[in-house]
């Protein structure tokens, strides 16, 4: 069976070896020696001055959420995961639907303006597939409209933009370590923002409102992750450029064998040096995406529609029509790539599509 995706793991030895530090520490949650490590590995690997692990890559919306959005409405994209309009929802905001752009599938900025009302309070964009949104006219529109903005960087491990960590933009940007990411600690994520005094909100925020154990500054939630969640990240960091080496050799491979005159690939921004997360591919129609699909899934082949559907058309969004992307939702599916694809296996799903 070919899986779209399989969880990168470190030799068991080396993952036992952290996870043994955790329990000669005695010390398994609240910020362990681990949690604080693997901060400050990740602040040099991804060249940042600020990094805040937590529990999931879905806590860091939400919290961004309850800190900028003060229940307003939030002009959003369609084409994301669910996560993303499911914390809007959830912090009592209202998700306002903006098109995309049909070859980058991020955001259109060009329709941010008319969206915005005197209830918006944020702009909340995501870096589709790790490709980044136009952040000079995000950051315009939101400078001009007094909005914050916020970027779910779910995908975004390693991506960087003109020059710089794709996390030093936004008021507040996020990211997902879930086992599923090319870079991982089994379950996770975690949360980047540049102002002090925002910071520190969310720290306290991601830790019950705690100053300390008997005060506390304000409202808050567990968004805390564990030493053991700690220790895969430990694990796997030194295998991070190794995993992005082997994707970009898969991912390569479909670029130069796929007959790209009856499917697509995705326009990357020019900008950009991306960490190759995802390779989606999109169909002249529904009909020859399903016909393919079928054909795949016969051979023991599984890859995924992702991103469907079009979030806009989900029961408790009620957003209004976006048809670019619930046209690209019905048309579009995200082939296996993962480290350990074997290259007959590539050869395989390359065959069939194109056949």
């Amino acid at each position: 069976m070919i899986p779209v995706t399989k969880s990168y793991l470190p030799p068991i030895n080396e993952y036992t070896a952290q996870v043994n530090r955790a329990f000669e520490n005695e010390w398994i949650t609240n910020r362990g020696q681990l949690i604080r490590e693997l901060e400050e590995k990740l602040k040099v690997y991804l060249e940042i001055d600020n990094i805040l692990i937590t529990n999931n890559g879905t806590i860091p919306l939400q919290i961004a959420l309850k800190l900028l959005g003060n229940q307003g409405e939030i002009i959003t994209t369609p084409f994301s995961y669910v996560a993303t309009t499911a914390a809007i929802v959830w912090e009592n905001c209202t998700p306002i639907f903006v098109d995309i752009n049909p070859n980058t599938f991020t955001i259109d900025t060009s329709l941010i303006e008319a969206a915005i009302t005197p209830k918006t309070t944020c702009i909340l964009a995501t870096h589709v597939f790790g490709n980044v949104c136009d952040i000079e006219e995000i950051d315009r529109i939101a400078k001009k409209h007094n909005l914050k903005v916020i970027y779910d960087a779910a995908h975004c491990f390693g991506v960087k933009y003109n020059g710089k960590s794709i996390f030093e933009y936004g008021d507040i940007s996020t990211c997902s370590f879930h086992a599923t990411k090319l870079f991982h600690t089994g379950e996770g994520g975690a949360i980047f923002c540049k102002d002090e005094a925002l910071r520190h909100k969310i720290f306290y925020s991601h830790n019950f409102g705690h100053n300390g154990p008997l005060d506390f500054y304000g409202l808050g939630i567990n968004g805390k992750n564990s030493e053991l969640h700690a220790a895969m990240g430990l694990a796997i960091f030194p295998y991070i450029e190794m995993i992005i080496s082997k994707r970009k050799e898969v991912i390569h491979y479909y670029l130069e064998s796929l007959d790209f005159t009856k499917v697509k690939a995705m326009e990357l921004n020019p900008s950009i040096t991306w960490n190759y997360s995802y390779f989606p591919i999109v169909f002249e129609n529904e009909a020859s995406l399903l016909k393919t699909l079928e054909t795949l899934n016969k051979s023991e082949i599984f890859p995924r529609r992702y991103f469907y559907p079009s979030l806009n058309t989900i029961k408790y969004t009620q957003g209004a029509s976006m048809p670019i992307s619930e046209n690209l939702a019905s048309r579009i599916m995200c082939l296996p790539l993962y480290v350990g694809l074997k290259q007959n296996e590539i050869a395989e799903i390359v065959k069939l599509i194109n056949a």
